[in-house]
């Protein structure tokens, strides 16, 4: 990878930030719809560079000269690495964190240090994000893009008066401990930078019991800002998880991350998220993952509905037709046009995810010890909207 630029030093603690139509369904918190990734077009902006020849770009829908923006930049992007059927390339960026100004979201920045995501969850709502490349989002999981000098870069955002008292979400569109993390360490060399500073609100998401070799980070993290884990497992049926998430780590093996990030003092939870219809959405199903989520020392459980914008549609049509052909006219009533649900199935599944996680005594989704972190408005109010004090 590129050397990293150096910047000036900066100091290290946050200082508090000086104050300056109702969306419905998608999900079963209103106030956190869709679990927004905030992954845009631009998010990925540099100095433009050599394009590259077509037979040296990702199959594209353009002429590589034709192409713009973040398009362009992938278009640029050198070719790092290709095993196991995957393409990696180098994406330069000019930032790591991404700004995010959905009212739907409880937070404002995210991070995600890889486009693309090689565990291919056949329903993943993220393969939009591809598009803004000029790439097919069937290209999602094979075609990788590293995001250059990632611990230099965050470590310069860091240090941006703007995100003071922001909550940061890490891995909201891609995984930061898919399997692109063993060769690239973008997301280690991320928490590297954050170890150095104090008073950061912090979550990571990931499906990957992965997330374990960081524990020594997350632990020196957690003594001076706030972090969280929430690890997403969808079901624990080792078969059915392995058809729906090809190439992320088994059920069992991400309930044993959860206990061993809990052992370790680090907050963590289990995200039941998405709730499939008619394959993951059966009260026994629900309960066997709380149950799971409660053994393994989990200190929140949260759910939410499948969610299908076009891009995912596309591919995920394909798979039910094949794998759950009874399913597929009621999928093609809901999402076909509306890439949602009913409302009153909604509640309903909403009714059941609240049912067992009160059967275990399992919190909401929640934040860790804000003590250690400077709390903006917006975040303590869409918190608040969660039913979190």
């Amino acid at each position: 990878m590129a050397t990293s630029p150096i910047f000036r030093s900066s100091p290290a603690t946050l200082r508090r930030r000086r104050q300056g139509r109702e969306q419905t369904s998608l999900t079963l918190f209103p106030t956190a719809a869709r679990h927004g990734t905030c992954e845009q077009p631009s998010d990925a902006s540099a100095p433009p560079e050599p394009v590259p020849t077509v037979s040296e770009s990702p199959l594209r829908t353009k002429p590589a000269t034709e192409l713009v923006g973040i398009a362009r930049l992938a278009a640029s992007s050198l070719r790092a690495e290709a095993k196991r059927g995957t393409e990696y390339f180098l994406l330069p960026v000019r930032s790591i964190l991404n700004h995010c100004d959905s009212e739907n979201v409880p937070f404002r920045w995210t991070v995600n240090p890889y486009r693309g995501c090689e565990f291919g969850c056949k329903y993943c709502y993220a393969r939009y994000t591809h598009e803004y490349m000029d790439i097919d989002g069937g290209e999602f999981e094979s075609k990788i893009y590293v995001k250059k000098d990632a611990g230099a870069l965050v470590d310069r955002d860091l240090s941006t008066e703007k995100i003071w008292g922001e909550h940061i979400a890490i891995g909201t569109a891609t995984d930061p401990y898919q399997p692109a993390e063993r060769e690239f360490g973008g997301t280690r060399a991320i928490l590297e930078k954050m170890v150095l500073r104090e008073g950061l609100s912090l979550s990571i998401t990931t499906k990957s019991d992965q997330v374990v070799r960081d524990i020594d980070l997350l632990k020196r993290i957690a003594e001076r800002s706030s972090i969280t884990v929430n690890m997403s497992i969808t079901t624990v049926r080792v078969r059915l998880a392995r058809m729906l998430e090809p190439r992320a780590p088994r059920p069992d093996l991400r309930l044993e991350a959860v206990r061993r990030l809990r052992a370790a003092g680090i907050s963590a939870g289990v995200l039941a998220m998405p709730v499939l219809p008619g394959i993951t959405d059966a009260e026994e199903d629900l309960d066997s993952l709380a149950r799971g989520a409660r053994e393994a020392g989990a200190q929140w459980l949260a759910g939410r509905v499948l969610f299908l914008m076009p891009a995912s549609l596309k591919q995920f049509m394909p798979f039910l037709d094949r794998k759950f052909p009874k399913l597929s006219r009621q999928y093609r009533e809901w999402y076909g046009r509306y890439g949602r649900v009913p409302q009153t199935y909604r509640k309903e599944i909403a009714a059941r995810v609240e049912k067992v996680r009160r059967k275990y005594d399992l919190g909401l989704r929640t934040p860790t010890d804000e003590s250690r972190a400077w709390r903006s408005p917006q975040m303590q109010l869409s918190w608040q909207g969660l039913g979190v004090q």
